[in-house]
Formats: structure tokens, C-alpha cells, sequence
């Protein structure tokens, strides 16, 4: 795995051996971000990274000027590796909380610029996270969603929908909520 921009451009991370995640692509990271980059400013946001794995996309929102991301993760292994590999470039500005994510979005402390979801494909209740999502009041006004997810998912009838990319096999869907 590499980081495909920013300040880190190009940095290569070991893998988490033992993790049974499915990390975002490198060609899906790099079009999530392109499709980003006309729509966000990414300099100073705060992110909230949901079922966060070994921390790529929270590592490439930091590379990217992200001021700090909280990732959220349950595998405890997974929350000590993205926590050991920010620290490896240089940054502390990346909090790993390991934790059930619905859990989390029933208690939320703060709200974020940006938050990013990338739940298993074949998570019971995908279609139900945004409008989770949203009614947590986790996203700060104008903030924005983004949900991974596999391509049988069609979320464009959802509250806050703005668009969907595909990237190869991977999928995105934004939001914005007022």
C-alpha cells in the first residue's frame, strides 16, 4: 500500500498481517480524492475515518493538509498499526478509537468536516448509514459524507445525495447535509 498524495506522496506502508479488512484500493483512494479535490478544501479539516481498518484513508487525508482524523475502528491490532504508522511520518494527528462505529455514532462528542465510511460490502444495514450518519449530527453544516461501497448499492434516492463514482470495483456516494 501507498500513499498517493500529498505530502507523503509515494510512501509505501507495510500490510497488517492477520487483517481480515478489505483496504481501499490505491486507484480508489486516488479518484476519491480527485472527485474531492474540486469539492473540498482538505487544508485544516477535521475527519472522522468509520470502519477505519489499518488507517490508508485517514493516513492519505493527513498527507493531504487534513488537521486531524479520528478513525474509528474495532480491531484493536488494526487501531494500534494506524496510530504506530502515523507516528512513523511524522504526525499525532491521528486519534484511533476502537470502538463499534454504530456505538460511536449513538454517542457522538463532536462534529467533523468530513467524515468517510468505508463498511464491509456485505455489512447488514449499509443502506441505513448515511441517514445514521446524518441523524447522529456527527457532519458539521455543509460538511460532507462519503460511504464506500460495493456496486449493487444505489444510495442516489437518499437524503443529502449528490453524486456516486465508480473507480474499478469500488464505489463512492457523497452527501452533504445542512
Amino acid at each position: 500500500m501507498r500513499i498517493t498524495g500529498g505530502d507523503w506522496r509515494g510512501r509505501r506502508l507495510p500490510e497488517l498481517k492477520g487483517f481480515r479488512g478489505r483496504p481501499t484500493t490505491d486507484f480508489g483512494r486516488e479518484g476519491l480524492f480527485n472527485l474531492l479535490s474540486s469539492r473540498v478544501d482538505l487544508d485544516g479539516v477535521h475527519v472522522l475515518d468509520l470502519f477505519a481498518g489499518t488507517g490508508m484513508v485517514s493516513l492519505e487525508f493527513l498527507s493531504r493538509g487534513a488537521a486531524s482524523v479520528t478513525a474509528v475502528e474495532l480491531a484493536p491490532k488494526a487501531c494500534r498499526f494506524a496510530t504506530v504508522q502515523a507516528g512513523q511520518l511524522g504526525s499525532d494527528d491521528l486519534h484511533a478509537v476502537c470502538a463499534d462505529v454504530w456505538s460511536f455514532l449513538n454517542r457522538p462528542l463532536t462534529q467533523f468536516d468530513v467524515v468517510f465510511a468505508d463498511p464491509p460490502y456485505d455489512m447488514p444495514k449499509l443502506e441505513t448509514l448515511p441517514d445514521v450518519v446524518r441523524e447522529s449530527g456527527v457532519v458539521s453544516a455543509g460538511g460532507w459524507f462519503i460511504l464506500e461501497h460495493g456496486e449493487r448499492v444505489d444510495l442516489s434516492d437518499r437524503q443529502g445525495h449528490v453524486l456516486s463514482r465508480k473507480y474499478g470495483h469500488v464505489h463512492f456516494s457523497l452527501f452533504t447535509f445542512d
